[in-house]
């Protein structure tokens, strides 16, 4: 069975990588097996037939017990046991519903799944709609290790095995450990303990580099920041795979906006990235309409007393030293800036005594860093800007004494003197 590409979303979700295989039996018959007897609610050929048409041509349970005359729990034990399972867009019914909130968090996900004819994702974003919660994971079933062992056979990322067997990524990395499974997609030097527990602490939304400083805590080797977010990339950690929204997910984040929950939990759950969640938010129309002033930003809100301390400092204080003083990135001050109109006093045009200034300071050898104190400017910036208007200064001395711009400008009677290298 292939797997969708990650350029487009699927007509389809993969529900099932193997088929759950029957167990084998070591029973030799010594005698000539005799007819077995005919039972009235035996499935004939052709109705298995009937069934496996109508499951695939997405009919609901109801419909296709009344087409075959048969109880609807009788004929979702047949589904179970053909193990048929599909990426259904109907509606749930009330008696779904119902046997969703009895079982939900009792048993496993996958098996919840196959009983109801749905994709594990679509059961975990129905129980979100109903507000239902889970209790300690249930144990895992013959089917859920055999997706996992086909899955690492055929190097799928982690996060994809999740969701399709509705388990977390690191229960699923952990319990691929317990199976003595290996990733082929698993980094050299990286082993399976360090794998899963660096994917547990990212599912917290820790910071990565708080996370390497945590695995070195914990005994495991202190990795570069260059690759540790590559590893988790690869071991597929907060990435999508183009599958096609179901409408339960619809509900889902339609919901998650109408009462301003976090979307960690849904990006998490469905096996989404972040892209794509705002994406489909877009598509729904649902863009501006969360509750949350701020949205889903990941970065703690901003408060009266920092804005107005933003708005004294910002021009006067780097950017690097605003960050550090405010416990932001400098990105993050950047973009608040621009947002309330500031404008850095480093990119403030240029006087005309400024002007004045950069003619004589390039005609006197006077150094950019003695013009660039005298006008209060970022050094580098006052040199892009010569260059940018045909001052070549090259390499000069800086002097001892500091200049003051009316220094500079006090130098005019000098004219003549210097020498102007456009070279």
């Amino acid at each position: 069975m292939s797997i969708s590409s990650p350029s487009h979303d699927a007509e389809f979700a993969v529900v099932e990588l193997v088929a759950r295989a029957a167990p084998h039996s070591s029973v030799v018959a010594d005698r000539p097996l005799g007819e077995m007897a005919f039972r009235t609610s035996a499935w004939s050929p052709g109705e298995v037939l009937t069934l496996r048409e109508m499951f695939a041509a997405d009919e609901s349970i109801e419909k296709i017990a009344e087409d075959l005359g048969r109880p609807v729990h009788g004929l979702r034990s047949k589904i179970c046991a053909l193990g048929l399972r599909r990426n259904s867009t109907r509606v749930w019914t009330d008696t779904e519903d119902a046997e969703l909130r009895r079982r939900y968090g009792l048993e496993a996900t996958a098996t919840l799944a196959q009983h109801l004819a749905r994709s594990c994702t679509a059961v975990y974003a129905r129980a979100g709609i109903l507000g239902l919660s889970e209790g300690n994971p249930p144990g895992w079933t013959d089917w859920e290790d055999a997706q996992l062992a086909e899955g690492y056979r055929q190097g799928l990322p982690v996060a994809q095995i999740a969701v399709l067997i509705g388990r977390p990524i690191s229960g699923t990395a952990s319990r691929a450990s317990t199976m003595g499974l290996k990733h082929p997609a698993k980094p050299a030097g990286w082993s399976e303990a360090e794998l899963a527990r660096a994917l547990e602490l990212a599912e917290t939304e820790m910071p990565y580099s708080k996370i390497r400083l945590k695995l070195a805590q914990e005994g495991f080797p202190l990795r570069s920041k260059a690759g540790f977010q590559p590893r988790l990339r690869k071991a597929g950690y907060g990435r999508g795979w183009g599958k096609a929204w179901l409408p339960e997910e619809d509900d889902l984040l339609r919901k998650a906006y109408e009462t301003g929950t976090s979307l960690t939990a849904l990006r998490l759950r469905l096996g989404r990235s972040q892209c794509s969640i705002r994406w489909r938010a877009d598509y729904l129309g649902l863009r501006g309409t969360h509750a949350m002033a701020n949205g889903f930003r990941g970065g703690p809100d901003w408060k009266d007393d920092e804005l107005t301390f933003l708005r004294e400092n910002y021009g006067r204080m780097s950017g690097a030293k605003l960050a550090e003083c405010m416990g932001r990135t400098k990105a993050a001050v950047y973009t608040k800036a621009n947002v309330l109109g500031l404008v850095h006093g480093y990119i403030r045009p240029w006087s005309q005594d400024e002007m004045e200034a950069l003619r004589i300071a390039h005609d006197q050898g006077i150094a950019i860093a003695d013009l660039a104190e005298a006008l209060g400017r970022n050094p580098i910036s006052v040199s892009k800007f010569a260059t940018n208007h045909e001052f070549r200064f090259g390499r000069r001395s800086v002097r001892e004494v500091k200049l003051t711009l009316q220094d500079i400008l006090g130098l005019r009677k000098g004219e003549g003197e210097g020498r102007r290298d456009r070279d």
